[in-house]
């Protein structure tokens, strides 16, 4: 029997899980909280949309009782806080790393051969933590953000041209935040370059630099993270593991010398299929974009090293 569990029943976590359950990529999907009865009603509720939407598989809720993932095949966490008003990066990684070595920990306990997916921030530091801690090979734990950061890319452009998101294709790298590299040279629309659709650097400029902080934008609009778009990166990324889709998504990775980067996790077009990340595209970058790339990598060791200093 087929199995997906989503560690955090927050608002992404629940909007993966109803993803997940909707497209039945699992014969079940549990769905695990540290708050009482959150897990277990959400699995409810989302249960009784499957009469409505007619799917199959069936969600488990569960407080805390990692026994109920166990034989999990794909397991997605979202847990860990959003760094709040007068919280410092340093509490930021102090807490989650604390949540997400827990996690890791206790689902590896009853999932041993399970692939992970990080959603947890800082992201490209969480992944990085959660293959130290769970001594985990780099097939076995890829982290959700370029997908996310590449829709909101694509979603921009559609805005800006007016045209079906659908068509649009797009590529990016280095770490979820600010220092994203977004790649104009590699977007097309239905095969197009995107210099062909007649816009100014200027806008592609203005577009790129609102893609990078379109976490923000969001935060600053909701008061809160967002979560139908990260929800459904992440669910993208199990059916392409579950289905053995071999989707090509830029995903945060672990490197050992791949772009001239070692021991870190960043984003990287990579093979997504039933063996989790199959293989680390290498593209051929130019000056400008390898220069981008190493200063985005050095942000993400900065993260890193400060997880160091607090372990």
């Amino acid at each position: 029997m087929s199995k997906v569990t989503v560690v955090g029943a927050g608002a992404v976590g629940a909007t993966c899980a109803d993803a997940v359950a909707r497209k039945e990529l699992a014969n079940e999907v549990v769905l695990l909280d540290i708050k009482e009865n959150l897990a277990e009603g959400k699995a409810l509720d989302l249960f009784q949309c499957a009469p409505i939407e007619l799917f199959d598989s069936r969600l488990v809720g569960s407080t805390n009782d990692y026994s109920k993932t166990a034989g999990s095949d794909v397991v997605v966490i979202t847990s860990g806080l959003p760094r709040k008003p007068g919280m410092s990066r340093d509490d930021l990684i102090n807490t989650n790393a604390e949540i997400v070595k827990n996690v890791t920990l206790k689902i590896l306990e009853y999932s041993p051969n399970a692939i992970v997916i990080i959603v947890s921030n800082p992201l490209d530091t969480m992944t990085f933590h959660a293959k130290r801690v769970g001594n985990l090979p780099q097939n076995r734990v890829v982290g959700m953000a370029g997908i996310l950061d590449t829709a909101r890319y694509r979603a921009f452009l559609a805005m800006e041209l007016n045209l079906s998101p659908k068509d649009i294709q797009a590529m990016l790298m280095g770490g979820h935040g600010d220092t994203m590299v977004p790649l104009p040279r590699l977007t097309t629309i239905s095969g197009i370059p995107l210099s062909e659709f007649g816009l100014s650097k200027e806008r592609i400029d203005a577009i790129v630099e609102r893609t990078k902080m379109g976490g923000g934008e969001l935060t600053k609009l909701l008061g809160t993270s967002a979560w139908y778009a990260p929800g459904l990166a992440s669910a993208q990324m199990v059916e392409a593991i579950m289905r053995d889709q071999k989707r090509v998504f830029p995903c945060c990775t672990y490197l050992n010398g791949e772009y001239g980067l070692k021991d870190i996790c960043v984003g990287v077009p990579v093979v997504l299929g039933k063996d989790g990340v199959e293989k680390v595209i290498e593209l051929q970058l130019t000056d400008e974009e390898k220069a981008l790339l190493n200063a985005s990598a050095n942000a993400v060791r900065s993260m890193n090293e400060v997880l160091d200093k607090l372990n």
